[in-house]
């Protein structure tokens, strides 16, 4: 059974309470829902939130090798490293940060002395204060690094399925590393966390190469032995990230599960509990799908990317809304850029994934895309493919901390507005004025993964 709140038509002054504002505030927003909504809640089926001393105890009995203060007893760290994903990652890192670096002081070391590298990948480099609210007050006296994917790289040699590895330097002259992060559905992995961490910290050509050469998973798909993940799995090794602090959250960011120790041993089971509390109905069938993208609404474009799965399986005709703050503007991801795009980003991007390819596999690709260009001549009944997707509305992207002139107010394929009365409106107009309104509505859009539903056609969105 789903967990869901159904909020009645017939309710006085109905409200729709949601968080917004991750890292800039975390609060909620209370929406006034016309009378003839009905209205379903998907909630997740998370349990109670951890104490810090909860926590704690699970750091204290990693699984598959001994507590860190016992592995530092035997071989104190000289420069040890802490790798943390970045915050377009809701993993709140600040809550284990104190933990390790009291571990750290136990065998001399400062503060100071501990480096923290700030796995970003081909994302923005991070602004100062979602960071330091991710990190903790702790971590401001640690040397904390920022990852460039084009900088200060070490090749430290070729997987098994022939990609070349290039790792930040820091991670190959660190003598521990530590991974912190969470377990979070994607399209390319079907969910990131474990060896996917590690990803974070490469080189532009080998995350290239990772995105480029394996078709991606499927949001929320359970992994298992493709190819992407036995890469990521042997680099994860190459490079000595072996211990792993995981973090799974509810939908207010409260830490509910902690596992540690060694990722390769507890990973599937993470998984397999995020996808069965974080599982909900898929959305056809209903009139207007609200996804709201917290804990992934930092910016316009990880909303785009990690908060609007649910409105990519609506049944068409469905008005469709994106709650979102995108308190940091417009975002930036180096490898699939939303809006945003740099000057030759599209040719260079298409050179470096040719020179990634084998001989069969860029025959494969031109093939597809001159089939496509020759389409474009056909008369339009002959145009249409079988598996060709319905239109759909377009997205109304409500968004809850508006700041003047940083986002268009018209995307490619959304509508920006500050004014939930203007979205109201605009659903009554794609309606043409039905009444009831079946109204679906998940709450923490990102951590969610969607039952897949008979016949039902997904549009592709890079992670």
């Amino acid at each position: 059974m789903e967990s869901l709140e159904t909020i009645s038509a017939k309710a006085i002054s109905p409200e729709l309470r949601l968080r917004t504002g991750v890292w800039y505030g975390d609060d909620h927003r209370s929406l006034p829902l016309p009378a003839h909504w009905v209205v379903s809640v998907f909630h997740p089926r998370t349990p109670p939130p951890l104490t810090d001393a909860q926590i704690e105890t699970v750091l204290d009995e990693p699984c598959g090798h001994p507590p860190l203060h016992e592995i530092f007893q035997k071989k104190p760290p000289r420069r040890p490293l802490i790798v943390v994903d970045d915050p377009n990652r809701p993993t709140p890192a600040f809550r284990v940060i104190p933990f390790l670096l009291k571990q750290f002081q136990n065998v001399g070391l400062a503060r100071s002395e501990v480096r923290i590298l700030v796995a970003s990948g081909t994302h923005a480099p991070p602004q100062c204060e979602s960071l330091l609210r991710k990190l903790g007050p702790e971590a401001e006296t640690c040397q904390v690094l920022i990852h460039d994917p084009w900088r200060d790289l070490v090749r430290i040699g070729t997987t098994s399925l022939q990609t070349p590895v290039y790792v930040n330097r820091q991670v190959v002259e660190s003598d521990f590393v530590l991974g912190i992060g969470g377990i979070y559905p994607n399209h390319t992995a079907g969910f990131g966390g474990g060896s996917k961490l590690v990803l974070g910290a490469l080189g532009y050509r080998t995350i290239m190469r990772l995105h480029c050469c394996y078709k991606g998973l499927g949001w929320g798909e359970a992994p298992g032995p493709q190819n992407l993940h036995k890469d990521l799995d042997e680099i994860a090794r190459m490079s000595g990230l072996r211990s792993l602090i995981c973090l799974q959250v509810d939908s207010d960011l409260n830490i509910v599960r902690v596992a540690a120790g060694d990722h390769f041993r507890f990973y599937g089971e993470e998984v397999a509990f995020a996808r069965q509390a974080f599982e909900a109905p898929p959305s056809e069938g209903a009139d207007v799908v609200i996804s709201n993208a917290y804990p992934n609404d930092l910016s316009l474009t990880f909303v785009h990317k990690k908060g609007i799965h649910p409105l990519t399986r609506c049944s068409p005709g469905a008005s469709r809304i994106v709650v979102a703050a995108c308190s940091e503007g417009h975002g930036y991801h180096r490898l699939f850029p939303y809006v945003n795009y740099p000057r030759l980003h599209r040719a260079r991007h298409l050179v470096l994934r040719a020179s990634l390819m084998t001989p069969r596999e860029l025959a494969r690709t031109v093939a597809a895309k001159v089939g496509r260009r020759v389409l474009r001549f056909l008369p339009a009944h002959q145009r249409t493919h079988p598996n060709s997707l319905p239109s759909l509305n377009p997205i109304w992207l409500f968004r809850t901390s508006p700041r003047e002139g940083d986002l268009p107010v018209r995307l490619p394929d959304m509508q920006v507005t500050s004014s939930w009365e203007t979205i109201v409106k605009a659903v009554d107009a794609e309606q043409h004025g039905k009444k009831p309104l079946k109204v679906y509505v998940y709450p923490c859009a990102p951590l969610q993964w969607i039952r897949p539903s008979s016949g039902e056609q997904e549009l592709s969105v890079e992670s």
